[in-house]
């Protein structure tokens, strides 16, 4: 596909307090390269920057508060130590003209006390993930986690905002509050692991309250317009389901609208296809501000979609991990580097920072 049917995915779109350069976004992915104390490094400021000709940046998961770990070695930003780590990645991706914003989030039930000294982890039920994660006593089962009581909430909703306040110091150009893929905010959202009958479960707007207070908060804090927020209606990751997840999609994108967010971003498949519907054309319908797709886009697809009005912009996941300049490879039809899993995970630059890009390839 040349240029010229590309017009739109290359188009600026106005995200709130931000102006973005193009309509190619990066998804937010796990990388797992931070250390054992969830600081940020100069390999990751490498990493990132290489991204930047993205419309936007969006990062991978960042813990808001201490022994909310899923993953190890992921980043957090409720420290300072944290806060300069991020310096580094934000200076970088700003030198190169880029924007980008940290993906804010709590694990909830996903927090193994073996990552976490033990820690109990949270969730608004008490019924664990049926899975197992890596753990430094190897795999274990996931365990039953403590449910939350209403007087604990109000700490959770502080946690976002002091998140929210450190990404900021950190130089970021907003955040992004994350709400699905089965952790905590989505686990309130979600029927199948919300089973509560206080004011945070049973109808939509009950379990859609947790979420509302941390939209409201943060964006009191640093402002809405900085503020996205991501959801997954479908994705079954983590044990996830809900009994009705187009009414939940159609119910949210309607509630959203009063916050003024920066953008709504969605994810329209399940990873697993145990859950399948059109989540998107309701969103569209009812969300009233900036609409980003997510999940199996083709360059294609994605401009369709935008010059269709039926999205405002795409966040490419696995694209942008193996494509750091996947805009480029999209502008000229060039040919996209495979993504290798096996390296998802690991430590180091092997399959972080070496991908090639399209000069580099041409020097070869």
């Amino acid at each position: 596909m040349s240029t010229t049917h590309l017009s739109h995915l290359f188009q600026p779109l106005h995200a709130g307090a931000n102006t973005l350069n193009n309509r190619i976004l990066m998804a937010p992915l796990t990388r797992a390269r931070s250390d054992s104390s969830h600081v940020p490094n100069a390999m990751m400021a490498e990493y990132y920057a290489q991204r930047a000709s993205a419309g936007l940046i969006i990062t991978e998961c960042t813990m808001v508060a201490p022994n909310t770990s899923a993953f190890a070695t992921e980043a957090g930003i409720y420290n300072d130590a944290q806060i300069a780590g991020w310096k580094l990645v934000t200076d970088a991706v700003h030198a190169k003209g880029g924007k980008i914003f940290l993906q804010i989030w709590h694990a909830g039930r996903a927090a193994h006390p073996l990552l976490n000294g033990g820690t109990e982890p949270v969730a608004p039920s008490a019924l664990a993930i049926d899975d197992e994660v890596h753990t430094p006593e190897g795999k274990k089962a996931q365990v039953v986690p403590h449910e939350l009581n209403a007087d604990e909430l109000p700490a959770i909703v502080a946690a976002f905002v002091k998140a929210a306040n450190n990404a900021m110091a950190a130089g970021f150009d907003g955040v992004e509050v994350h709400a699905a893929n089965g952790y905590l905010l989505d686990e309130f959202l979600r029927d199948g692991a919300n089973k509560r009958t206080d004011n945070y479960g049973g109808s939509m707007e009950n379990r859609a309250r947790l979420l509302s207070e941390v939209l409201t908060a943060v964006s009191a804090a640093i402002g809405s317009d900085r503020v996205g927020v991501r959801l997954s209606p479908l994705n079954s990751y983590n044990s996830m389901v809900d009994s009705d997840p187009i009414g939940l999609i159609t119910y949210l994108a309607q509630h959203l609208n009063q916050f003024n967010l920066a953008y709504l971003h969605v994810m329209r498949s399940d990873f697993f296809q145990a859950q399948t519907g059109d989540v998107m054309t309701p969103a569209r319908a009812h969300f009233k501000g900036v609409l980003i797709g997510n999940m199996g886009y083709s360059a294609a697809e994605s401009e369709q979609a935008i010059n269709e009005g039926k999205l405002d912009a795409v966040a490419f996941g696995t694209g942008f991990l193996a494509n750091p300049d996947l805009p480029a490879r999209f502008k000229t039809g060039a040919d996209l580097n495979a993504p290798n899993p096996a390296t998802f995970y690991t430590a180091g630059a092997a399959g972080y920072t070496d991908y090639p890009e399209l000069e580099t390839e041409a020097a070869s």
